[in-house]
């Protein structure tokens, strides 16, 4: 956004999001697990261990008031999903020349609505083993294949032109019908504003100092260093910003300190912006610094770890680091998605 950052801020961009993971030999892990996840934060919950689909937010409970059977349904369309991601494991392995080993099938799709302009968009994609397999291109009604082992799916999927047609209508009118319900019912969470607590920390001497602010929501927000009310884009490194285990999120932003003189650090400051434009500023004082390593004043002080793996770190677990990007995954933390939508045609 190329406007101030609280004019960016003013927007709300919601999403909603399934993901899907089958999952072949890996231990102590369901063989199918699907969440629901609206503006980042997981709502409902299905494994094949225990194969009920379940509300992972209290309000989430409302959605029975207007359909009754609404749980019960989403279950069965699970055990569909279940099958459908059972029988793809076999068709994938066999296109790769696999006979045995872990491997994990996934699926991402949803859709996003801007509540200023009324704008939507909608994206599904698959990945085998943490690469990308297929991905749907909705604007030329395309599906688009990475690897040479996806191009059969590619042409079958193509193929069924009334199966395109439903998936376009799908994700950019009935996903966003459902995306504006549950943001509806979640609105006095979802649209809560909370801010972190910032802390400063430094793991040895000779280490960058990392501002970290942590139980921030929601997820619109920006951390940065600023030295003579000047924001700084030299010597930083930014973080992503990540969700914790209660919904909320943090980020952190790293400051190179080996050329700063002791005299100026009364001149830097971290600030946490948050949507809407309040902010926690945190000014730069070696009194505040929590490390792991011995001061001059002969204390200990506390270094807490910046390398969070939360379950609810969906980026993490599923491999999809972002729309445009699909990393290789650790399958035994994965976990995954389902819709109340029809199971789509086999690999």
């Amino acid at each position: 956004c190329v406007q101030s950052m609280s004019l960016c801020f003013l927007r709300k961009i919601h999403s909603l999001k399934y993901f899907y993971t089958g999952a072949s030999n890996v231990p102590n892990f369901p063989e199918f697990v699907a969440v629901t996840l609206v503006d980042e934060i997981q709502i409902t919950h299905y494994d094949s261990n225990t194969r009920r689909k379940v509300p992972t937010q209290d309000w989430m409970k409302r959605v029975t008031e207007e359909d009754p059977n609404y749980w019960e349904r989403g279950s069965g369309i699970l055990m569909a999903h279940q099958q459908w991601f059972k029988t793809n494991m076999e068709i994938m392995k066999q296109r790769f020349n696999q006979s045995g080993g872990v491997h994990v099938i996934q699926r991402m799709y949803g859709c996003e609505w801007d509540d200023e302009t009324d704008e939507v968009k909608g994206y599904d994609r698959h990945g085998y083993d943490g690469e990308d397999f297929i991905i749907l291109d909705l604007k030329t009604e395309t599906w688009i294949a990475p690897v040479q082992q996806a191009v059969p799916s590619k042409h079958k999927w193509e193929n069924n032109k009334a199966e395109l047609a439903y998936w376009k209508h799908y994700l950019t009118t009935e996903c966003v019908d459902w995306l504006k319900k549950y943001v509806e019912f979640g609105r006095s969470s979802l649209m809560r504003k909370d801010l972190p607590s910032v802390s400063l920390l430094q793991k040895t001497p000779s280490s960058p100092l990392t501002c970290h602010a942590t139980g921030f929501y929601p997820d619109r927000a920006d951390l940065f260093w600023k030295k003579d009310e000047e924001e700084l884009h030299e010597d930083v490194v930014r973080g992503e910003i990540l969700p914790n285990h209660d919904g909320s999120f943090q980020m952190s932003v790293d400051l190179d300190l080996s050329g700063l003189q002791d005299e100026d650090w009364g001149r830097y400051s971290c600030v946490f912006h948050l949507a809407g434009g309040q902010e926690v500023s945190k000014r730069l004082d070696k009194r505040d610094i929590r490390t792991d390593w011995k001061t001059n004043d002969g204390g200990q002080r506390l270094f807490i770890s910046l390398h969070f793996s939360p379950p609810s770190s969906f980026s993490a677990c599923f491999g999809f680091d972002s729309l445009n990007s699909f990393h290789p995954v650790n399958p035994v933390r994965n976990q995954a998605v389902v819709s109340n939508t029809p199971v789509q045609l086999q690999m």
